[in-house]
């Protein structure tokens, strides 16, 4: 910075810098002509550049990093227009508050130009990778990025304006504490978050069980963000369940897709005590194979689990490609079983009761019995 700045003070000087001031404002003016003519010259070479640069694996990547680059452009112009402004006019007062908003300005798109270069590597170094760490590292870069480089601008800006900045470092270290002490749960969450992103017990887009879904709606979702204070969640009724990072840390978190999208479902059937066991079993895999989602490999399975009070319990399990489709192949396998059964004569239970009525008056061990079905 004072390097150009000495060259536009040597430019000044031989312009002339002791004109009167109608000269003053004429070269001004000729100066931010001279400057608008720049930007588009610079502008039609980033457009240029652009159209050339589609087949860049980088560029296709995001499409917006010229427009950052133009952003930046623009504002190395006005800042080289208001120094040179502030030189002709000798408004040296106020040089430095300009250097200072310039710095803090110019970290916004700086910010856009990290977040650029970290997908960049995340989508291309990362997964080269077999470590996590590297993983952990840019996640948490893309997390505080924004933070780190608008309190290093703040700082720049700072000692520019020759305030010490060391006073504030020590202050905000005691105020740290205070705030702390009052705000125990939010940074609990914070380091939850962390440990989140470090441990990774589940990815956005996994599908895990939600124990704090409200009651009588779907107990299971999918992530859709990681946050540092709380993680979101979109259960199968399209319901956002916003959970505190520090309450995950404390749960079983139950993750269906960490290891592939397939799972095995179990579903439960009874059948009566003098229905055809094998039958039924044949029924049952004729049901699960009828399904398309449903694997050949592993094959469906019929096993008898216990015998009920009125039935004898069977358990079809299956392998399903998607652990989303876990409640469809449930609902599908008890329709088309149902129907199965009702075709080919397998009866599925109801509890029953045999009901012995005695009459005491006339002196009869057994009067009446009767068989009531309670459904």
């Amino acid at each position: 910075m004072d390097t150009i700045t000495h060259y536009i003070d040597r430019f000044i000087s031989l312009i002339g810098a002791e004109a009167s001031l109608s000269n003053s404002l004429a070269k001004a003016l000729v100066a931010l002509l001279a400057a608008f003519l720049l930007w588009l010259i610079v502008k039609r070479i980033l457009t240029t550049l652009e159209n050339k640069a589609v087949h860049f694996k980088f560029i296709q990547v995001r499409k917006e990093l010229f427009a950052i680059l133009r952003k930046m452009a623009g504002l190395l112009l006005i800042w080289l227009v208001g120094v040179l402004w502030i030189r002709l006019f000798q408004l040296t007062a106020i040089e430095k508050i300009f250097h200072a908003v310039f710095i803090v300005v110019a970290a916004t798109p700086v910010k856009s130009f990290l977040l650029i270069v970290l997908e960049y590597l995340e989508r291309n170094l990362v997964e080269r990778t077999e470590t996590a760490l590297d993983n952990i590292v840019i996640d948490l870069l893309n997390k505080f990025s924004g933070a780190i480089v608008y309190a290093t601008a703040a700082v720049i800006a700072l000692d520019v304006l020759g305030v010490n900045v060391m006073p504030f470092i020590a202050g905000a270290g005691v105020m740290g504490i205070a705030v702390g002490f009052a705000a125990k749960d939010t940074l609990s969450n914070l380091i939850a978050g962390i440990l989140l992103i470090i441990d990774r017990p589940f990815e956005i887009g996994d599908r895990i069980e939600v124990w704090s879904a409200p009651a009588g709606s779907a107990s299971w979702g999918d992530v859709i963000d990681i946050g540092l204070r709380a993680t979101r969640i979109k259960t199968t009724d399209n319901i956002v369940v916003i959970i505190p990072n520090n309450e995950i840390m404390t749960r079983d978190i139950v993750n269906y897709t960490i290891i592939s999208s397939s799972i095995r479902v179990r579903v439960n059937i009874g059948v009566a005590y003098d229905a055809d066991i094998v039958k039924a079993k044949a029924l049952i895999i004729q049901a699960a194979q009828s399904a398309d989602w449903i694997l050949t490999e592993p094959a469906p399975k019929v096993v008898v689990r216990d015998f009920g009070e009125s039935s004898v319990d069977l358990q079809l399990r299956v392998w399903i490609k998607d652990a989303r489709r876990r409640m469809d192949t449930i609902s599908y396998i008890t329709d088309t079983v149902k129907t199965l059964f009702d075709e080919n004569g397998i009866e599925i239970p109801f509890p029953r009761r045999d009901i012995t009525i005695i009459d005491r008056h006339a002196g009869q061990p057994l009067r009446q019995k009767k068989d009531e079905a309670t459904p």
